[in-house]
């Protein structure tokens, strides 16, 4: 007899209940209910074990999932993420298979499930929209093709360490290798002693092509001409191009100020006592950003692998020349007043050049160019002895030679 699916529990029953009767062979009586001894056999079995509660479908569903990640492989990925708890879920996976590449590591989605279920959840990241490009001195930000084209430095903003002075951390990285090549934490944002932190820089990285930054002290003088302070001059002097970005704008500078983010998160909570001990938390912090994050935008890979020294060496030893003006007709000393001597007529630029000497080339018969370098700073006009200051970069005017 064919058993309809409405009364298939009340036919269990009823079948086990003839068999325990014996009125007829265990074989016919399978026959007459249409089913096989096997089946027949099975539900007799779990009749004796569990009365009729026992002769309902059990679920098919597997008692553990097949694909459950193993309990030590578990303890693994959330170990790893306390020590590091800025990482996503694709860093952890990179950086495990990295280390153990014989194990097959859960997918990046599995892995966030884990973190959730074991109370380590990834927060949510709001993304910037980005802004469009600055545009200074005739030239728009650059995009960096290689290492060493473009470097970004800024000071991350200062906090006060456990013995309550304060700490000024000042970082460098190269924006086409995302290597951070510097961050030091210093007592001000004086050129004292950021200059000279520049030079370490540069004699063992060797020279960029352009520094971008922001328009804060020591990178930018707002009150001079063109904002040129004096590191920045020293950068034209060695062939370097100060890039600027708008002032409020800080998303234009956006792949430096995502690594001050996990410089905040990863080296600073909290503060060491003294600056001594917090400039080892950020050499500390650097050799494994370099070496061991991976990068998303580097193919999971860290920026170690990206980035290899400057063809450009420092000019240690020598003092640099004057700027080279081959196509001007005039070159001008500036003195310690800001102003320059020329014909007969004191004019006055900025005290940030004092000492350096600026080329004038002749565009009309009123109007020069006034340049400092590959930098034109403006037009002076003669007739009526007025200078227009209009910044504007001319690469093809060499500076310095700064190769050893």
């Amino acid at each position: 007899m064919p058993w309809s699916t409405s009364s298939v529990m009340s036919l269990r029953f009823e079948f086990v209940t003839d068999a325990a009767r014996n009125r007829m062979s265990f074989r016919d009586l399978c026959r007459e209910y249409g089913i096989s001894e096997k089946t027949g056999y099975k539900w007799r079995q779990r009749y004796m074990e569990g009365g009729r509660q026992a002769l309902s479908d059990l679920s098919r569903a597997p008692h553990a999932p097949a694909h459950r990640v193993p309990r030590e492989i578990v303890a693994r990925i959330c170990a790893l993420r306390e020590k590091h708890p800025q990482w996503g879920a694709g860093k952890l996976r990179s950086i495990l298979a990295l280390k153990e590449p014989a194990i097959t590591w859960p997918a990046a989605s599995t892995i966030t499930t884990i973190l959730h279920r074991e109370g380590l959840p990834l927060r949510r990241r709001r993304r910037r929209r980005s802004s469009s490009a600055a545009v200074e001195w005739g030239r728009e930000l650059t995009s960096p093709l290689a290492p060493n084209h473009v470097w970004a430095t800024d000071f991350k903003g200062q906090f006060r360490l456990g013995d309550r002075s304060y700490c000024y951390p000042l970082t460098v990285s190269d924006l086409h290798s995302r290597a951070v090549l510097g961050c030091t934490g210093l007592t001000s944002v004086a050129t004292e002693g950021v200059r000279p932190l520049f030079e370490q820089h540069f004699r063992e990285h060797g020279l960029p092509e352009v520094i971008r930054s922001d328009n804060g002290v020591p990178f930018s003088s707002p009150g001079a001409i063109a904002g040129l302070s004096p590191l920045a001059i020293w950068w034209l002097r060695l062939g370097i191009c100060p890039e600027r970005i708008r002032p409020g704008v800080p998303q234009q500078n956006g792949v430096h100020e995502r690594m001050h983010r996990s410089l905040k998160e990863e080296a600073l909570h909290p503060p060491a006592r003294t600056l001594a001990q917090q400039n080892r938390r950020f050499t500390e912090w650097r050799r494994d950003f370099n070496e061991l994050r991976p990068h998303e935008a580097l193919g999971n890979t860290p920026p170690s692998q990206h980035y290899a020294r400057s063809a450009r060496s420092y000019p240690t030893g020598r003092r640099l020349e004057p700027f080279a003006y081959a196509d001007c007709e005039e070159i001008r000393l500036v003195a310690s007043s800001g102003c320059i001597r020329w014909r007969g007529l004191t004019v006055f630029l900025s005290q940030a050049l004092k000492g350096e000497y600026v080329g004038l080339r002749q565009k009309d018969e009123e109007e020069w160019a006034v340049l400092l370098g590959p930098l034109r700073l403006g037009i002076y006009n003669l007739e009526h002895q007025h200078f227009d200051v209009r910044p504007v970069w001319e690469p093809s005017i060499p500076g310095p030679d700064v190769d050893d």
